[in-house]
């Protein structure tokens, strides 16, 4: 059997990114239960790829209860709704086997991973108080994707003038305005850049210079998303909600590393239920962005560990 529940977590404050600002995650869980064992997975539907919790909801609930993870990856797309059932029945699977779900894929057990801290996009003022205030972090995330990111840049780095930064510009710069700020990027320390262009009108990156390593995010889903990323991205940001869960997601990454991408494993803003899969996933890659429960006022009652050393494999209590 198979039901899904949504679920809402406050957040901390305000997220704001170029597309728009929200003060709460909403997520969807999914549920598999046969034999009186219970697996669990989480999504977030996303409007940039039209999806909303109705229509994942919908999506999820077409499914036959006895589905298999092979059988799943051609009965749903890539997306949110393929990735909460796919987890969760990874969840199934181990808790039915007594095992960890590293052990299912004959992996060593996951170690902790530096993951960066997002800031959100705001005021130069206010991005250089917060970078301020999480300076001690090892790794910054800064939200642009504006014709005006130029001072908050200079801001941010005011702010935290030691700590490594990836800059995410979601979509929202043209070539030109990419080319200006790219030396300035590289004045700055910036370490990456994440997705500059639209996703429709990313192929000026194979003809401009890239002075840093460009990832791609909205270009990049799953494995037939690669061969439209040659010349143009140098970096491939892995999101479970992409890729429609943890199965696809191994097979981007290890066609993603067999192609000469950088890999990067990114998230949604969701809760510790949706991150820990993707520990597993996020092992020895260049850069980690397991955020969203950092991001969050409230969590799963089993939430991941984040300290010093980063984003530590989920307790079985929670997931996997």
């Amino acid at each position: 059997m198979i039901t899904v529940t949504a679920d809402t977590f406050k957040l901390a404050e305000v997220f704001t990114i170029s597309r728009g600002s929200r003060t709460e995650a909403k997520v969807l869980t999914a549920h598999v239960t046969r034999d009186g064992i219970t697996g669990h997975g989480e999504c977030v539907p996303y409007a940039r790829y039209d999806e909303t919790l109705t229509s994942v909801t919908e999506e999820i609930n077409s499914l036959p209860g006895g589905i298999t993870r092979a059988e799943l990856q051609s009965a749903l797309p890539a997306g949110a709704a393929r990735n909460a059932v796919d987890c969760a029945l990874w969840d199934l699977e181990a808790k039915a086997a007594s095992k960890r779900v590293w052990d299912l894929l004959d992996l060593p057990a996951p170690k902790p991973e530096i993951t960066a801290f997002t800031l959100s996009l705001a005021s130069p003022e206010d991005m250089e108080a917060s970078a301020r205030k999480h300076s001690h972090r090892p790794l910054l995330k800064i939200k642009l994707g504006t014709p005006d990111d130029m001072p908050r840049l200079e801001a941010v780095r005011r702010g935290a003038p030691e700590t490594p930064i990836i800059i995410d510009a979601n979509e929202g710069w043209t070539a030109e305005v990419y080319s200006e700020l790219a030396p300035h990027l590289l004045r700055l320390g910036v370490k990456l850049v994440e997705q500059p262009l639209p996703a429709s009108a990313d192929d000026m990156l194979a003809e401009i210079e890239r002075p840093l390593p460009v990832c791609a995010d909205e270009s990049c889903h799953d494995r037939a998303s690669l061969r439209g990323l040659k010349d143009k991205y140098d970096v491939i940001n892995i999101k479970l909600d992409k890729t429609g869960g943890l199965t696809e997601a191994l097979e981007l990454k290890r066609e993603g590393i067999a192609q000469g991408y950088g890999i990067m494993v990114g998230c949604m803003v969701g809760s510790s239920l949706a991150m820990a899969p993707a520990t597993i996933l996020a092992q020895g890659v260049a850069f980690t962005d397991l955020d969203g429960p950092l991001l969050l006022a409230e969590d799963r009652d089993t939430p991941l560990t984040f300290d010093d050393q980063g984003v530590h494999a989920p307790d079985a209590n929670l997931w996997g």
